[in-house]
C-alpha cells in the first residue's frame, strides 16, 4: 500500500514538473520551479545514458590528442617566452590524481617540449592539425547533440574557428593571468591591503582567482562550442555550476585516490591508467552536464519526459494552431511581429517540434520570415485567405509523398483523411466495400 501511495506521489510530481499549465510566477518560486525542471532534465539525460556516451568517446579521444592539442595551444606561448604561466593549470588539472598525476603532467610536458612543429614537416603538420581538429569537432558534435542542432559548421569554418580558439586561446588565459598579477601588485592594492577588511577581501579574492579562470573558460567554451546562439548569461551559470562541480569532484577524486591503495596492489602499475581514465571521464560530464543545464536555461520548453520529443499528430495540429493565432493577432492589431524565438518559449513545448511546425507553416505559404534579421514572423498572406482547415492540411501534408507508395488495400477515402465517416466501423467498410482490389497473399 505504502509503495502504491509512493508512486502515486512520484507520478504527482512528476506531472507537477512537466505538465505544469500553470507554472509559479513569483521569485523565489520560480527560481525553485525551473531548478527542479533542469535537474530533473539532468537525470534524465545521465539514466538514458546519452552524455555518458558522449563522454567516454571523448575520453577515447583526449588520450589520442591531448599531446597534438597541447603542443599547438603551446607553440605561441613559446614563441612569447610564457608558456611557463600555463603548465600550472595542466598540474591542476592532473593534482586529483595525487604524485602520480604529477608526474603524468611532467612526462605530458617532456613530449610537449620535445615535438619541434617546426621540424614535422608538411604530412607531418597536416596529421597534427587534423588530430587537434577532430578532437575539438567531437566535442562540437557532443554539443550540438545537447543543444539538439543538425548541423555542424562548415570545414572551413572549423579549421578557422577551432585553430584560432586552440592557438589564441591559451594566450588570452595568460594575458588574464598576468593583468590580475599586475592588479594584485599595484601601489593602490597593495595600500589597501594594509587596511582592513580590504586586505582579508583581496586576500580571499587572490585565493579563488584560479577559480574565476576555470569558471571563465568554462563559460566561453559553452558560448562558442555549439553552432547555435548561446545567451551569455546562461552559459555563465552552466559554466559556474560546472566549476563547482570540477573543485568538489577534485576534492572527492583526490580522497577516492588517497583510499585505493587496495586498486593498486590489484592493477599494480595499470593503476594509475585506470585513475587517469576515471578523472578525464568525470571532468567530460562535468562539462557535459554544465552544457545541458545551460541548455535548458535557455530553452524551458525542451524539458519533457523524453529528450526527444514524440510527434504526435494531436501536438503537431494544436501547435500550429495556436503559433498561427499568436502570428495572426498582432498582425490584425497592427503590433509588432512577434520574435520566433520569443513564441516558441510561450508554447512552452520543445524547440525542435515548434520549429518544425513553423517551417512547415512557411512551406505552405501560411506564415513568413519578416523584419531587419528574418527572425520575426508575420501571416504569408492576407488573413481572410486562412482557414483553420488551411493550417491543418499543412500539418497533415505528407511534403515527402510517402503516402503514394501505400497499396490501395482499403477504400480510398481513408487514404484521403476525410472525417466524415470516423464513426463508421470497419464491419461496416467491408461489408460496403465488397472484395479489396488487393489482398495479402497467403503463404504457401
Amino acid at each position: 500500500m505504502a509503495s502504491f501511495q509512493f508512486k502515486d506521489r512520484l507520478q504527482a510530481a512528476e506531472s507537477w514538473i512537466l505538465a505544469n499549465p500553470n507554472p509559479p510566477q513569483r521569485w523565489p518560486w520560480t527560481w525553485l520551479y525551473n531548478g527542479g525542471r533542469s535537474a530533473y532534465a539532468l537525470m534524465r539525460d545521465v539514466i538514458s545514458g546519452q552524455l555518458t556516451l558522449h563522454a567516454m568517446s571523448l575520453v577515447y579521444t583526449t588520450l589520442l590528442s591531448i599531446v597534438p592539442l597541447l603542443a599547438l595551444s603551446f607553440s605561441v606561448l613559446k614563441a612569447l617566452g610564457v608558456h611557463q604561466r600555463m603548465e600550472p593549470f595542466l598540474f591542476q588539472f592532473f593534482q586529483p590524481m595525487g604524485p602520480e598525476g604529477v608526474d603524468i603532467a611532467e612526462r605530458i610536458l617532456g613530449f610537449v617540449d620535445n615535438m619541434k612543429v617546426g621540424v614535422l614537416g608538411s604530412v607531418g603538420l597536416a596529421l597534427l592539425v587534423y588530430t587537434v581538429v577532430s578532437l575539438v569537432q567531437k566535442i562540437e558534435r557532443s554539443f550540438n547533440m545537447i543543444w539538439r542542432v543538425p548541423e555542424m559548421r562548415s570545414m572551413a569554418q572549423r579549421f578557422s574557428n577551432y585553430l584560432s580558439v586552440i592557438m589564441v586561446g591559451p594566450l588570452l588565459m595568460v594575458s588574464a593571468i598576468g593583468v590580475s598579477a599586475t592588479i594584485f601588485s599595484s601601489s593602490f592594492v597593495q595600500a589597501l591591503i594594509a587596511i582592513e577588511p580590504f586586505g582579508s577581501l583581496i586576500l580571499v579574492v587572490s585565493q579563488f582567482t584560479p577559480f574565476f579562470l576555470v569558471v571563465g573558460a568554462f563559460t566561453f567554451v559553452y558560448v562558442f562550442m555549439p553552432n547555435t546562439r548561446v545567451k551569455l548569461r546562461y552559459a555563465f551559470i552552466g559554466g559556474l555550476v560546472a566549476g563547482v562541480s570540477w573543485q568538489a569532484g577534485g576534492m572527492l577524486f583526490a580522497s577516492f585516490v588517497a583510499g585505493s591503495t587496495k586498486y593498486a596492489a590489484i592493477y599494480s602499475s595499470f593503476a594509475i591508467g585506470i585513475i587517469m581514465l576515471i578523472w578525464i571521464y568525470l571532468n567530460w560530464m562535468i562539462l557535459l552536464l554544465g552544457a545541458s543545464l545551460a541548455f535548458y536555461l535557455q530553452n524551458p520548453g525542451s524539458i519533457a519526459k523524453r529528450s526527444h520529443v514524440e510527434l504526435s499528430p494531436e501536438l503537431q495540429e494544436k501547435i500550429a494552431l495556436a503559433m498561427m493565432w499568436l502570428v495572426a493577432r498582432p498582425f490584425s492589431e497592427g503590433s509588432k511581429a512577434p520574435q520566433q524565438e520569443a513564441l516558441e518559449h510561450s508554447l512552452r513545448v520543445p524547440g525542435e517540434v515548434t520549429r518544425g511546425v513553423s517551417d512547415k507553416l512557411i512551406r505552405a505559404g501560411l506564415i513568413t520570415l519578416a523584419g531587419k534579421q528574418g527572425d520575426q514572423l508575420a501571416p504569408g498572406r492576407a488573413l481572410d485567405l486562412i482557414t483553420v482547415g488551411d493550417v491543418l492540411q499543412a500539418v497533415r501534408h505528407d511534403e515527402d509523398r510517402v503516402v503514394d507508395r501505400l497499396p490501395p488495400v482499403f477504400p480510398v477515402e481513408l487514404l484521403k483523411g476525410e472525417r466524415k465517416n470516423e464513426s463508421t466501423t470497419f464491419a461496416t467498410l467491408l461489408k460496403n466495400a465488397g472484395s479489396p482490389e488487393v489482398s495479402p497473399q497467403s503463404p504457401h
